[in-house]
């Protein structure tokens, strides 16, 4: 598939460019995608641990997270792994530690500013571990700049809830995976839809909520894609963390919500795993 043109790509884009360089979050001045406070507090807050956290180059986690995909993932070593949407490198970089050597950990990321921030922190990587087996590489998740069948795991966090054609990413996703290959993604799904306010809402979109799929769309893409074994779970919890009500752009959201709701009564960071059959066809993916 090529390359798309499609206005989301160029706000996001500009939104995640803009957080590259001056820091802040997607959806507003502060340290986290979509909650306020210290990047690291909320990463903890999802599932990353203190010593994951001490591996990782100074710069490499900006708070964009809404879990953990790499620690769920089983990554063994020599496997190669792509993280889509890899921003400044967070999870490439504990994917590479886990695969080690003989393995390999892939970013692909559409932002140029996070590209120049991944590859800058990847210097930083390689002289703190001794490991030079990370890559990051330009280009959208729907048209993935990878070979049929050329990955193990396929990672991705609080990414593909941005894209605005998501069948397209599981597509991808399923060719780029070797037979047997398998999936652990973080992402915002939705329990139910909407309110209408909240959906057109441009910075919730780029704060993963507004174009999070629902739960039994989601279910249908990854089935069309010809993956199996879905597994769909929610992480207790993160929604909160993300959004914090002391954070204002955060406020801003959740005014968008009829009372008495909240949030979690809408959308959730869930878990998403699913693998790749065995005995497919590389050749005719």
């Amino acid at each position: 598939m090529a390359a798309s043109h499609h206005p989301t790509h160029a706000f996001v884009r500009k939104a995640y460019g803009r957080l590259a360089t001056k820091g802040g979050g997607c959806c507003g001045p502060r340290t986290s995608c979509c909650g306020g406070g210290n990047a690291d507090q909320v990463a903890l807050q999802l599932g990353y641990s203190d010593a994951e956290l001490a591996t990782l180059p100074e710069g490499a986690n900006l708070g964009l997270s809404c879990g953990n995909p790499t620690a769920l993932a089983g990554l063994k070593p020599g496997e190669v792994v792509l993280d889509l949407g890899s921003g400044a490198g967070l999870d490439v970089f504990l994917a590479a530690q886990r695969v080690g050597r003989e393995g390999r950990a892939i970013g692909v990321d559409m932002t140029p500013e996070m590209l120049e921030k991944a590859r800058g922190n990847a210097v930083a990587f390689r002289e703190r571990t001794g490991l030079d087996n990370v890559a990051f590489h330009p280009g959208q998740i729907e048209a993935i700049p990878l070979p049929d069948a050329s990955v193990d795991v396929v990672l991705s966090n609080c990414v593909l809830n941005l894209s605005p054609d998501q069948p397209a990413v599981w597509r991808e996703i399923a060719r780029v995976l070797r037979p047997g290959g398998r999936v652990s993604i973080s992402d915002m799904v939705l329990v139910k839809p909407l309110p209408e306010a909240l959906r057109r809402s441009v910075e919730a979109l780029v704060g993963c909520i507004a174009g999070a799929p629902l739960l039994e769309d989601l279910r249908a893409m990854i089935r069309g894609a010809g993956l199996v074994d879905a597994r769909i779970l929610p992480r207790e919890g993160a929604v909160a963390a993300m959004l914090p009500e002391e954070d204002p752009a955060a406020r801003e959201l959740l005014a968008l919500l009829p009372d008495p709701t909240r949030p979690e009564d809408f959308i959730g960071s869930f878990i998403i795993w699913a693998r790749k059959p065995a005995d497919a066809d590389p050749m005719t993916e």
